[in-house]
């Protein structure tokens, strides 16, 4: 595979919703199921401040976390029936989305910068051993970094001067893929490329033989 953006030396893909599917409403509907009755709680902004945005930077352990839902939800569920439906927007890692990921790397630098926590990374790190080999995330990336193991997390800027500076990439010459715009904002301010990929664009496209590059709005 040549190089399809010239000017770009290096890419920093997002996780979920660009390299693994997602879908939210499963984890609703699994925590419905073992008898959280107002699961919309855990959508609620207030959710997303005090809780998730700690376990995904680290501060909230998994049985901190764990305790957080069984307060929220007022009922005493135990650690693998949390844990499953926590788990359960997870889909997969298609793996045509991995072939594309070891082409692009033959010919840019490329990172993987998810925000994440400890439950999800578990599963998910299990499915990339078991499905495709690789014994972890730095295998298939040049070096990935998670949020709960920096304590860092986008959209706050320290967190891209983190992976620019560890790495001494120029900003300008490294494209950022992602699909919250929040992020994508971001990175820009920092001097970054980015892409925002909202479907039915997939990672795929980006790459694609004979894809009108010049269509794609990297900016």
């Amino acid at each position: 595979m040549q190089s399809a953006y010239p000017g770009i030396n290096n890419i920093i893909f997002d996780f979920g919703g660009v390299i693994l599917d997602i879908d939210p409403q499963l984890t609703i509907n699994e925590l419905k199921k073992i008898g959280i009755e107002d699961a919309s709680l855990f959508m609620s902004r207030d959710f997303q401040e005090q809780v998730m945005n700690k376990f995904e930077r680290g501060i909230l352990t998994p049985e901190g976390f764990r305790h957080k839902v069984r307060q929220l939800a007022a009922t005493d569920v135990c650690d693998q029936e949390i844990d499953d439906a926590w788990n359960a927007l997870l889909l997969d890692i298609p793996k045509e989305r991995i072939a594309v990921i070891e082409q692009v790397k033959q010919n840019y630098q490329i990172f993987l910068l998810s925000n994440s926590n400890e439950i999800h990374y578990e599963l998910y790190l299990r499915d990339l051993q078991l499905r495709f080999g690789y014994r972890e995330f730095d295998q298939l990336f040049h070096k990935a970094y998670f949020s709960f193991d920096l304590h860092l997390s986008k959209p706050n800027p320290e967190i891209f001067e983190f992976v620019l500076h560890q790495h001494r990439l120029v900003p300008s010459e490294t494209l950022f893929i992602d699909d919250t715009l929040e992020h994508i904002e971001a990175a820009r301010k920092l001097g970054l490329r980015t892409y925002h990929l909202v479907k039915p664009v997939r990672i795929r496209d980006l790459f694609a033989e004979g894809w009108l590059k010049e269509d794609l709005p990297i900016v």
